[in-house]
């Protein structure tokens, strides 16, 4: 055996949550990989190392024949690398893993194979769909729906596919009103029920039922394309009240992301768990400041005791600050004699990671309810130490300083506009966004600046009054604003808009 090894993973139908921890392990240590079309882009997230080669095949496209890839996942292998084959689905259900894993055994190639969940039972789960159910049906047949049902020496047993309490048809929407034909002939009730599950388990997952009758007439109407999954069976008249995937109340929903690259994560997993599709295209990014600007902070840090609180309002000010701290050999204990506040729970988590735990969180996330927490200066000082964005607005100190504060405002680091997506955020408003959210008021200007205002049918959702006075000051219409400026609460606020 070689010093290498292919591991042949399934990706699953779309939806990244579906990988296996076995597959998200492999991918994490992968030297290379090999993916097909329908992989989601966030699990080629989970191979930070790898060389990621497309091997997929588009509909009226030329893409590398499979001798290509053979040869390819030889000589990775051989060279000692670790491979990943990731292939939509199951490797080995309509797919070529089992032509894979021979020709890997035939060059002395080591290799594992790491199960995926295939569409067939994932595209009928996501539609509400059992295959299989005490009171309908106690079996399933699997098929592909590629072969040409007329022909005589068809390899389908299609008098026990018809017989068949459920049948699931793989790839067989371009032969759907064939299929259903010979069902039919077979023997099959023209009224048994049927669906097509199409992009089964992603955001734009689509579903239509009717008999199998009706429901080649019904699926052109709809215009749906291919991948789609055909289930035919008693349990599908189960779907419209199991159908829990259409009840997430952002179901299809696009949803632009502005948060920077590092931050867009929490929020992604949100909107998708309320069924939405995240576009994430950062209109800002962090960037450090040059070595001479740091001289303010380096200068606030090495003299904290100076001040009477120490005030972080922003998760990137807090990591801003953890760095320049660390660099200079320190750590929490430069904080014994100064107090120290967090504009938020998420500043304040940030905070608590780094091993300081926040003197205070105003019940308010807000500029005014920071202030209004602080309340007057005491007796233990009026310093202010406020480290923040180089460009950052003024509202903080502003209110302070009204309050009896003497504000010192240092630059921690620096946003500016991520010019990295333009084209790709363009070709999503092009397409259509039903939402865009922004979390502060560099995002929007950042966004106006690189697309310009938000479409008009977009729904603008803000994460709390600073960012939604930004929107105002450039005229762009803002539609919901989160009760609770967190992530949540921006979620919380989009729901609630569409609701409406």
């Amino acid at each position: 055996m070689s010093g290498g090894i292919v591991y042949l993973v399934g990706a699953g139908p779309g939806d990244p949550g579906l990988i296996t921890r076995r597959g998200a392990e492999v991918l994490g240590r992968a030297d290379v990989v090999f993916y097909d079309r329908l992989v989601h882009p966030d699990l080629l997230k989970l191979a930070p190392r790898a060389r990621l080669v497309d091997v997929g095949k588009r509909p009226g496209e030329s893409g590398p024949g499979q001798e290509r890839i053979n040869d390819l996942l030889v000589g990775e292998a051989r060279a000692g690398r670790i491979v990943v084959r990731l292939k939509g689905g199951d490797p080995f259900v309509f797919g070529r893993g089992g032509e894979e894993a021979e020709l890997l055994v035939a060059h002395g190639v080591t290799f594992e194979i790491v199960p995926g969940v295939t569409s067939a039972i994932a595209g009928p789960a996501y539609a509400g769909i059992p295959l299989t159910h005490r009171e309908h049906a106690s079996w399933a047949v699997l098929a592909t729906g590629h072969e040409d049902p007329t022909k005589a020496d068809s390899a389908l047993d299609w008098p026990a596919i018809a017989r068949a309490p459920t049948a699931v048809f793989l790839m067989g929407i371009e032969r759907l009103a064939t299929i259903c034909d010979k069902l039919q002939a077979e023997g099959k009730p023209a009224d048994t029920p049927a669906a097509v599950v199409s992009s089964a388990t992603w955001p734009h997952q689509s579903v239509v039922r009717s008999t199998l009758e009706k429901i080649a007439d019904a699926v052109a109407a709809a215009e749906i394309a291919p991948p789609a999954v055909l289930v035919v069976g008693g349990t599908v008249a189960l779907g419209d009240q199991l159908d829990w995937f259409a009840r997430r109340p952002l179901a299809g929903k696009r949803v632009f992301v502005t948060r920077t690259r590092a931050q867009t994560g929490r929020l992604s997993e949100l909107l998708r768990e309320a069924g939405a599709e995240p576009l994430e295209f950062p209109a800002i990014r962090i960037d450090p400041l040059s070595s001479a600007d740091y001289e303010q902070l380096d200068d606030a840090l090495a003299h904290l005791g100076s001040h009477a609180w120490v005030v972080f309002s922003s998760t990137n000010a807090v990591d801003a600050v953890w760095e320049r701290l660390t660099g200079a050999g320190r750590d929490t204990r430069s904080f014994a004699d100064v107090k120290v506040a967090a504009v938020g729970s998420a500043t304040a988590d940030t905070l608590r990671a780094h091993g300081l735990v926040p003197d205070l969180v105003p019940s308010t996330f807000t500029t005014q309810g920071l202030a209004a927490a602080l309340g007057p200066p005491g007796a233990g000082g009026r310093h202010v130490l406020l480290p923040r964005a180089a460009d950052a607005p003024d509202d903080l100190p502003r209110i302070l300083s009204e309050n009896g504060w003497e504000c010192v405002c240092v630059p921690a680091y620096r946003t500016v506009v991520d010019h990295s997506s333009v084209s790709a955020g363009r070709d999503a408003l092009r397409v259509g966004v039903d939402a865009a959210l922004f979390t502060s008021g560099s995002t929007v200007r950042s966004f106006v600046d690189v697309w310009g205002p938000p479409p008009g049918e977009c729904i603008v959702c803000c994460i709390g009054p600073q960012t939604a006075a930004a929107a105002a000051e450039l005229g762009v219409r803002v539609d919901a604003l989160a009760v609770e400026s967190t992530i949540e609460g921006l979620v919380a606020a989009l729901v609630a808009a569409v609701g409406r």
